[in-house]
């Protein structure tokens, strides 16, 4: 067998558990876009929060390999954020817009409402020039 031939003999073996993970993040994902729709409160949905999931822009791979992130642009009215997360002994790990980071262990409403109302602050700090070192925060 070539390497070649073990290359894809490999990814067509781990492409059930690579799939399974790109749907677990995405989930997140939409889950974060609705989190961040209702941070106002409740009967105070935010309308020009949208959501377009997309191809890691940082990944150097396709399909993302198991590990990898799973990406989208979050509109927030006037600006985008690039929100990234991926799978990481049973968390989700992430990273967004200029050095914002987190991992939650459970994605509860109330956790995923917390990480929504941190991203909008943050991203606010960000505008207003309120940056924070983003070498010590990045993940990777």
């Amino acid at each position: 067998m070539s390497e070649f031939d073990e290359l894809q003999g490999v990814i067509q073996r781990h492409a059930e558990r690579r799939q399974a993970e790109a749907r677990a993040c995405e989930t997140f994902l939409q889950a974060l876009y609705h989190a961040l729709r209702s941070a106002s409160g409740p009967g105070l949905p935010l309308n020009n929060v949208t959501l377009d999931v997309i191809a890691d822009p940082i990944n150097r791979l396709r399909p993302t390999p198991t590990g990898g992130f799973h990406a989208a642009w979050l509109r927030l009215g006037l600006c985008e954020v690039l929100v990234r997360v991926r799978r990481l002994d049973g968390a989700f790990q992430g990273e967004y817009g200029e050095g914002g980071v987190f991992r939650l262990d459970s994605t509860g409403e109330d956790d995923l409402l917390r990480l929504a109302r941190r991203l909008l602050r943050d991203v606010a700090a960000t505008y207003a020039g309120e940056h924070w070192d983003s070498a010590l925060s990045r993940l990777n």
